[in-house]
């Protein structure tokens, strides 16, 4: 079987890694530094590759995602800096990547729009998992186990249609 991971990619996002029935999460990893006399965040491409070289998923799928409006110049280089990490680590590794738009992943799961909606419904579809996002802040948690339960059944619907 086939280990299936799915991303959120920003600093609060998450990896979680789906096979059969089993879930497992990880945190994105980031290490802290100072740029210009503030402390900041960064993704930690070593312990990222590590997680990734540890699951070894057959397949990754990443949520797409851009510029937010209203966001400032140095906060979108910032973003793109880690979704390209992301996108780096995976290609060294040699994973297969898919990305998602939010707005595809989260029609086809019904994910409400409420602030816990992807909580809410990541409960709902992987109860056994449920204990990995009991907090506000383990939203990207669970928006990770979304998109990776989305890859899933994505991957079983062109599956079955080459076996039809």
């Amino acid at each position: 079987m086939t280990i299936i991971c799915g991303i959120d990619p920003g600093l609060s996002g998450a990896l979680v890694f789906i096979e059969g029935s089993f879930v497992d999460v990880s945190d994105m990893p980031t290490h802290a530094l100072v740029r210009g006399g503030k402390n900041k965040r960064e993704i930690d491409a070593h312990m990222l590759a590590a997680v990734l070289n540890d699951a070894r998923p057959g397949h990754a799928f990443i949520e797409q995602v851009g510029a937010m409006p209203g966001q400032g110049v140095s906060g979108v280089f910032a973003f793109g800096k880690s979704y390209g990490t992301i996108i780096g680590v995976l290609a060294a590794l040699g994973v297969p990547m898919t990305f998602v738009n939010p707005r595809v992943w989260k029609k086809t799961l019904s994910v409400p729009a409420a602030k816990d909606g992807a909580r809410a419904r990541a409960s709902q579809l992987l109860p056994a998992a449920a204990h990995w996002w009991p907090l506000v802040k383990h939203d990207g948690r669970a928006e990770a186990a979304l998109i990776a339960l989305w890859g899933l059944r994505s991957l079983e619907t062109i599956a079955a249609g080459k076996a039809a």
